[in-house]
C-alpha cells in the first residue's frame, strides 16, 4: 500500500509539474519569448526567465483553487476546461489536416529503438487521468454505470490521442516541437488556441492533485482537510517546474519510470498474488508477461528520458 501511494503521489505531482512547464514555456513563447528581468537584490539573483515569472503568477491563484475540499465542487471548472481543451483541439486538427493537404514532409516511420521507448513513456504519461479512476467513482451519485462510462471514455481518448499526434507529426514532420502549440504560429487562432490550453491545464491541476491531497491528508492529517499540507504541496511543484528544461523530456520521464509501474506492472504483479491458486498457465503466462512487458519499457523509457534531459541540445 505504501508503494502504490508514493507512486500515485510522484505521479500525480509530475503531471501537475507537466501542466506548470507547458503553461510557463507557452506564455513564454505567445508573449515574450526570452525574458530575462534583472533583479538587484543582495540575494545574488540576477534574473528570471519569463518562463519562471509566469509560473510564479501562477502560483497564488493555484493556491486559491487548490483550497477546495472536494471533486464535487471542482466539477463546474472540470466542464469549463473540457469545453476549452476540445475547441482547442479542434482548431490544432483543423490546422494540421489544413497543412496536410498543402505540403508533404518528410517522414520516418522508426527512429529506432532510442525513440520509440522514449516515445512509449510519453505515450504512456498522455493516460495521466486514469489515476483519478477511483476518486472520480466515489463522488459519482449512480456508480453501477461508471464502467461502461470508462471504457467508452478511454477508448474515444486513445482515439483523439493518436490522431492528434500522428495529424501533428504529418503535418510539420522533424520539425514537430515538443509542444504542438509552438508550430502553429503567429496569428490570432494560434494566440487562443494556446491560451485555451493553458486555461484548460490551469483548471486541471487541483482535479490531479486531488488524489495526492488524499494520500497525503490521511497520513500527515489524520484524514482531514489540510489547507497548510495542499499549499505545501502546490510550492513544492512549482518549484521543481522552474528547473525542468524541457516539456517533452519531462513526460517521458515520468511516464517510463512512475507511470509504467502504475499501469503495468503492479496491477498485473497484484492480480497474480491474489489470484495464483485459480490461474491456470495462460493467467500466470499474462500476468508474468504484463509484468516483463512493464519492467522492460519502464527500464529503457526512463534511461532513454534521462539520456534526452542531460544530452547537450544542438
Amino acid at each position: 500500500m505504501f508503494v502504490v501511494d508514493v507512486l500515485i503521489i510522484l505521479s500525480q505531482a509530475g503531471f501537475c509539474v507537466g501542466y506548470l512547464i507547458f503553461i510557463g514555456n507557452t506564455l513564454a513563447n505567445l508573449f515574450n519569448g526570452e525574458v530575462s528581468i534583472v533583479s538587484g537584490l543582495s540575494l545574488g539573483i540576477s534574473g528570471l526567465s519569463a518562463k519562471s515569472w509566469y509560473i510564479w503568477g501562477c502560483f497564488p491563484f493555484q493556491l486559491a483553487v487548490n483550497s477546495i475540499p472536494t471533486l464535487t465542487h471542482l466539477a463546474p471548472l472540470s466542464i469549463f476546461a473540457d469545453i476549452v481543451d476540445l475547441g482547442a483541439m479542434g482548431a490544432v486538427f483543423v490546422e494540421d489536416v489544413s497543412l496536410i493537404m498543402k505540403q508533404s514532409n518528410e517522414i520516418i516511420a522508426f527512429g529506432g529503438l532510442s525513440v520509440f521507448f522514449y516515445g512509449i513513456g510519453v505515450a504512456v504519461y498522455a493516460f495521466e487521468g486514469v489515476g483519478m479512476v477511483f476518486p472520480i467513482e466515489s463522488e459519482m451519485k449512480e456508480s453501477r454505470h461508471f464502467g461502461k462510462i470508462l471504457a467508452l471514455s478511454m477508448g474515444l481518448i486513445s482515439l483523439m490521442y493518436g490522431a492528434f499526434g500522428a495529424l501533428g507529426y504529418f503535418a510539420f514532420g522533424p520539425d514537430t516541437k515538443d509542444i504542438i502549440t509552438a508550430n502553429l504560429g503567429a496569428g490570432w487562432i494560434s494566440a487562443m488556441v494556446q491560451l485555451g490550453l493553458c486555461v484548460n491545464l490551469f483548471i486541471s491541476f487541483p482535479l490531479m492533485m486531488n488524489p495526492v491531497y488524499e494520500i497525503v491528508e490521511r497520513r500527515f492529517g489524520g484524514g482531514r482537510y489540510c489547507l497548510w499540507l495542499r499549499w505545501l504541496l502546490v510550492l513544492i511543484i512549482s518549484l521543481v517546474a522552474l528547473f525542468v528544461p524541457n516539456f517533452a523530456d519531462f513526460l517521458s520521464l515520468i511516464g517510463s519510470s512512475v507511470c509504467c509501474g502504475l499501469g503495468f506492472v503492479l496491477p498485473a504483479l497484484f492480480h497474480l498474488l491474489v489470484f495464483k491458486e485459480e490461474l491456470g498457465w495462460k493467467g500466470w503466462t499474462v500476468d508474468v508477461g504484463i509484468v516483463t512487458l512493464g519492467l522492460v519499457l519502464g527500464v529503457s523509457g526512463t534511461w532513454s528520458a534521462l539520456v534526452e534531459m542531460f544530452s547537450v541540445k544542438v
